[in-house]
Order: structure tokens, then sequence, then C-alpha cells
């Protein structure tokens, strides 16, 4: 057996991957299939193509978890990072490319890279001869390449769109209005009785929250996702509200079985939040998913007793989408279960975003480059960065039965305290969310640092780490070694 690593999927995902992959000695063939075989959405044959926003969100690696997951990305060598800061156009505090520059520096980088190797060809299973293999086709996966995923995976374990329902910071509900109980007090498995946290509306406020889902207005599918199907079982919640006004609370917002303790009347309909993770940080609108655009959904949702100041992690959408059920299938280092040889990486492994997805690709790269080397297992980054939350939640926090694809924030971070101000108190009120996403993000790095380390000695491969520019700013390997703006820097 030739020990070549197969990456099939020429996005951000599966450049970052084969980037890692070869630096570290490993001979990597990347497998993409356009422009042989075009897809829906891209416009061109070109590696890493960006199909819909040229925004990456914010930069702001001390208060944002995304900006944190952009510094733990350049910190680490990221090819995706180091094209798109030499790339970058005006955007205020987020980090957005030039599409066309930012796709040709990372195609002109692999196309120069020892090691790799890139085949315009379409994939339609996992090459039976490889030594491994990382899936990283994204959602618009072809369709004779879901059909083998679905083969070795099982029918249940690879969807096809997704209905996302919106995810609020447990933290941000207000308990003195809410409660938790389930309906009936039943417990389910593992559960108490007390496993939903209920939010009562009365007659007029439900009528009013009917109004505004009627009125707000909606996305509106894009070409290439007119055939996604409404399956009955997640329709919109503005779709339910069509159907007739009552239809809610017979459905999703059905008020029975349910007492309010901080009000003796019984409430006229209730909406349920659902614990969406195991650190008990999350919690997602019970049969919320939604196509209102993410503003009318702030706005809406806050509408309900207990969520007037809710902070969203995740706002609600239907998109079409393929992906795999992580939680399921794949162990700690993004390997399938029943076959090793095959990791997944990207979008298809149930992240939202372009760098989440590019960074499920350095993860996959990683692990696969040491795993290769034989010298030792790579350890997986720590819980409290944003890549190893976002790693952990996938494949052991999720709820592998109502999983669906995320985002990177907070809540998927182990909590930390409100941090001590000057004058030795806790932070509170205004002053505690600021500050505490600042600790988030010092935690963060000063735990990351230890794990590349390790990552540098096993893979053999130099990581950045803390180096800087002149501007103080740490930078990823491939700036250090060209410089921004050389006579090697990409166009």
């Amino acid at each position: 057996m030739i020990r070549q690593l197969h990456i099939i999927g020429g996005g951000l995902a599966g450049c970052e991957a084969a980037w890692q992959a070869a630096r570290s000695g490993v001979p990597v063939i990347l497998h993409e299939m356009r422009p042989l075989k075009r897809t829906q959405a891209h416009e061109t044959g070109q590696l890493a193509e960006l199909v819909c926003s040229n925004s990456f969100r914010s930069d702001d690696h001390h208060a944002s978890a995304i900006g944190l997951l952009h510094e733990e990305m350049r910190r680490a060598g990221s090819l995706v990072m180091s094209a798109a800061d030499r790339n970058k156009v005006p955007a205020g505090a987020a980090l957005a490319v030039d599409r066309l520059g930012f796709s040709r520096a990372i195609e002109d980088t692999l196309r120069a890279t020892p090691n790799i190797e890139i085949r315009r060809n379409e994939v339609t299973a996992p090459p039976e001869e490889a030594y491994a293999v990382i899936i990283a086709t994204g959602p618009l996966t072809s369709a004779p390449l879901a059909e083998a995923i679905t083969a070795f995976t099982g029918s249940q374990s690879l969807a096809f769109f997704d209905a996302l329902a919106p995810i609020v910071h447990m933290d941000s509900i207000d308990l003195s209005q809410a409660w938790f109980q389930s309906r009936y007090d039943k417990p389910g498995p593992g559960g108490t009785g007390k496993d939903y946290i209920n939010c009562p509306l009365d007659q007029s406020q439900y009528e009013h929250f009917v109004n505004a889902l009627l009125t707000g207005e909606k996305t509106s599918f894009k070409e290439w996702e007119r055939n996604t199907p409404y399956f009955e079982g997640c329709l919109p919640i503005e779709i339910m509200a069509e159907r007739g006004p009552q239809t809610l609370r017979h459905g999703p917002m059905k008020p029975v079985g349910l007492t309010n303790p901080h009000r003796p009347e019984k409430p006229y309909a209730v909406v349920q939040l659902r614990q969406d993770n195991a650190l008990g940080t999350l919690y997602n609108l019970v049969g919320f998913q939604t196509k209102l655009k993410h503003g009318e959904q702030t706005r809406i949702f806050r509408m309900i007793p207990g969520l007037q100041n809710a902070r969203f992690a995740r706002l609600g959408g239907i998109h079409r989408n393929t992906f795999i059920n992580s939680p399921r299938l794949l162990d700690g280092r993004l390997r399938l279960r029943t076959q090793p040889r095959l990791r997944f990486a990207g979008q298809i492994t149930g992240v939202e975003g372009y760098v989440e997805s590019a960074a499920m690709g350095l993860l996959a790269g990683l692990f696969a480059a040491a795993e290769w080397r034989g010298d030792a297992e790579l350890p997986l980054p720590p819980p409290t960065s944003a890549m190893g939350a976002l790693l952990q939640h996938l494949t052991v926090g999720a709820q592998a039965d109502t999983f669906q694809p995320m985002n990177v924030n907070f809540g998927l971070f182990p909590p930390i305290p409100a941090p001590l101000q000057a004058d030795g108190r806790r932070a509170r009120g205004k002053a505690k969310a600021p500050a505490r996403k600042h600790a988030y993000c010092a935690r963060a790095l000063a735990d990351m640092e230890n794990w590349l380390k390790q990552v540098s000695k096993i893979c053999g491969q130099a990581m950045p780490g803390t180096g800087a520019t002149a501007s103080g700013e740490p930078v990823s390997e491939m700036a250090v070694e060209t410089g921004h703006g050389g006579k090697d820097a990409a166009p």
C-alpha cells in the first residue's frame, strides 16, 4: 500500500489539510472535481473559491470567538489565514478578502509545495489503495460520493439540508420568568423531569408573537437550493404559523403538562428550550427552525418572556447542505470509528463558516501527519481553545440525536468565572460580558502555546507561535517565509 494521503475536495478545509500534512513530509494527493465537473454554486475552477460572502467575520482575538479562532490558526501556520491576511480588503473590524486574490494565493502556494499533487478528477468513493483519506467535500458533495458515504456510515447519518433552530446562551435566560420542567414532569433518558427551560406567553403575547412571525422579513432559497425539501418534522416556524393562528399552540408551543411556578394561571402558550451541549451552556428553541432574516429573529424571539435579553450563539436557518452526524460517527481525531483510515474535515463534519471549516481541515491534516510519521499520536487541542472547543463539540459535546451545524462561539468553551476587576470584585452587569470574553481569549491563547509546542515536536514542523511582526501581531508561517508583499507574495 502506497503511504500517500488522499484528500477529496479542494475547498478551504481540503487545501488547509493538504498544506499542514505536506509540510510535515506527508505525500499528498489533493483531488478537486472542478472544472471537469461544475457545481451549482461555484463560478471558477480555482481551489478554495469563496461561494458566498467574502468576509471571515470579526478579527478581534481579544473578545470574539471567531477572531480567537483566526489567531489560533495563524499561530498554527494556517495557509488559509495567511492567504486571507495577504488579500485583505477594508471591512472595519472584520477580516474580508479579495476573492480571486485569496483563491489564487492558496492555489499558487499548493502548486509550489513539495509533496502535493493536485488531481482534477471526480472521486466517487474513497480510493481503496490509499493509506489514508480525508473527505473534505463540503455542502456540495457530488451525488456518487454522497451515496458512497451513505453506504459506509448508514442512511440516517448523512443529511442533505440543515434545519437550524436558534441557540441561546443559558446564562442570558431570565429564570425569574422561565422555569425548568419536562412536560408532565416525565424524565427522558438520563433526565430528571426538569429537562427543559419553559418560557410562558399569555394570549396577548402569543398573538403578537404569531403576527410578528407572519410579517417578519424572510430569506429566500438561492437558485441552487430551490429543490431543498421541507419535511413535516422540521417545517419553518413561520410556515406553521401560516396554517392558522392556533397551529403553534397545538405544535411546538403547546402549554399542556406544564405549570408555571411564578404565576398561578396556566400559560396560554409555552416556548421550550432544550439543552444543546454536554456543558449545559447552550439551549436551543425546540421546533423553531426558521427562514426569518437574522435581524428579524433577534427582534422577534426577544419578544418571548424570559428571552428579552437573550444572547444568541446561533440563529436559525434552513439551507442546502451535506453533513454527517459527527458525534455518532467520528472519534476525537476526526476518524470514522468503523474505518479509521478515513477522516472527515470541513463543513461536512457539521461546522458552519469558512474559518471553522478550514480549522477542521487544519486539525485533520495535523492528525494525519502525526499518524503517518508514526512518532506519537498528536494530543487533542485544549478544550479551552477555539479549535479544541469546536472539535470537542463535534465529536463528544453535541447531542447526536439533534445534531445540526454550528459556528464557533463561547458557549462551546468550558465556563470561566467572571474575572476580577481592579477593586478585587467580580465583574457584574454590563462589565461582565466583555471581561469574560477577554478572559476566555487569554486562557485559550495561553493553553494553545503548550499544544503548539507538542505539534512542532511530533509533526516535525515549526509553528509560528508567538512570533510577531513589527506591529506586534502574530503571523502565519507562510507569511514568515515569503513576507507580506515580497517577491513571492501572491498578486
